[in-house]
């Protein structure tokens, strides 16, 4: 495997840790909240409401990690699986789990709308950019 098979690897891997670091932080702030009894289970078996603030904009960053998240997943998974991945893929990659984590890290702390959007535009932005790479240099590679 190469260098660069390895560092997308690692890429994902980065991401998916994102996905259970919100997870295990939802649940440190769900779980003894309803131990306590400060929420009750009918309260949020349909919704969040019940929730309070820092546990609800987790919750609805760990939704977020099911979005554009997943699409990066299959594009890189579909850069490996063709062969012939570059610099450019670990390089958009890298900036796309960077600004994932950024956003997360707004989402769950300031929630800075403004920033946020920028920051998930950005990604989308960056996560295109992979995909336009990615079809442009399976079309356009010589046929055997």
């Amino acid at each position: 495997m190469s260098l660069v098979e390895k560092l997308l690897i690692i890429e994902v891997a980065a991401q998916a840790l994102l996905t259970v670091s919100i997870l295990v932080w939802m649940g440190m702030e769900r779980v003894p909240r309803i131990r306590r009894g400060e929420i009750a289970m009918e309260d949020i078996a349909v919704d969040r409401q019940a929730y309070p603030l820092q546990a609800r904009l987790l919750s609805n960053n760990f939704d977020n990690q099911f979005q554009l998240p997943v699409l990066f997943y299959v594009v890189v998974l579909l850069s490996l699986w063709t062969g012939g991945t570059g610099w450019v893929e670990v390089i958009l990659a890298a900036l796309f789990v960077v600004l994932r984590y950024a956003h997360a890290g707004i989402h769950v702390t300031s929630n800075h709308l403004y920033r946020r959007f920028g920051l998930y535009s950005a990604g989308l932005v960056v996560l295109g950019l992979l995909w336009v790479w990615l079809v442009l240099r399976i079309v356009l590679a010589p046929s055997i």
